[in-house]
């Protein structure tokens, strides 16, 4: 009995992670539906922003018209990859080179 409990929480937990990557995905392809035609993946990529900051620059661009398909999956994709917990380089440092705080 109790191996069950665990091997179906386990069914879960994958499946789980497996809803995470798919939204990253659709995430990604709606950064590059929406965001791509006006900035360029370094401009958005060298942002590290709270959520809360991320979503008030889709509100901004949502305002100048940009129509969102999966708004959700592109706030899901921002904030995970650029959050402001996030490192701009894999080695700690900004663009311009200077180790980050």
């Amino acid at each position: 009995m109790m191996g069950r409990a665990i091997w179906l929480t386990g069914i879960f937990v994958v499946a789980g992670l497996a809803a995470d990557q798919a939204a990253l995905e659709r995430g990604q392809k709606e950064e590059a539906r929406d965001c791509l035609p006006c900035h360029s993946l370094r401009l958005i990529h060298s942002q590290r922003l709270s959520r809360a900051t991320w979503n008030k620059e889709l509100d901004k661009m949502g305002g100048w018209g940009v129509k969102y398909s999966d708004r959700d999956a592109l706030m899901e994709y921002l904030s995970a990859n650029y959050g402001d917990d996030k490192p701009l380089t894999p080695d700690g440092k900004s663009l311009d080179g200077r180790k980050q705080k």
